[in-house]
C-alpha cells in the first residue's frame, strides 16, 4: 500500500450532539482513513489546522451495518473514528465555528 498524505488521512467531521457537546472542552470528532494511525492523525490536524496542538487522539474502528434492498443482503464499508482533543493554549478548529 502507498503511503498516506496527511490530507487523505481526515475525511470529514462528524457533526451529532455528542461530538457537538465534546466541543466546549476542545474535543473534535472526525471520520478517517481506516488505516491512519494516531500519530498520522495528530500530524494531519496540526498541519491542516494552524495553530492547533494535539494533546491526545482516541481511535474506534466501526463495523459497516447490515443492510438489505429486497432479498439481498449487504454491509456497509468499515469506518474509522477519531476524537481529537487540543491543548488549552491551542487554537478552535474553524470548520466547527457557527454550528
Amino acid at each position: 500500500m502507498a503511503a498516506i498524505q496527511y490530507y487523505d488521512v481526515i475525511l470529514k467531521p462528524v457533526i451529532t450532539e455528542k461530538s457537538m457537546n465534546a466541543m466546549g472542552e476542545k474535543k473534535y470528532t472526525f471520520l478517517v482513513h481506516t488505516e491512519a494511525t494516531k500519530n498520522q492523525i495528530k500530524e494531519a490536524v496540526e498541519k491542516m489546522f494552524e495553530g492547533t496542538k494535539v494533546k491526545s487522539v482516541n481511535t474506534m474502528n466501526m463495523d459497516g451495518k447490515k443492510k438489505r434492498r429486497g432479498t439481498t443482503v449487504g454491509k456497509t464499508a468499515k469506518t474509522k473514528k477519531a476524537i481529537v482533543a487540543l491543548t488549552e493554549e491551542s487554537k478552535d478548529i474553524e470548520i466547527f465555528e457557527g454550528l
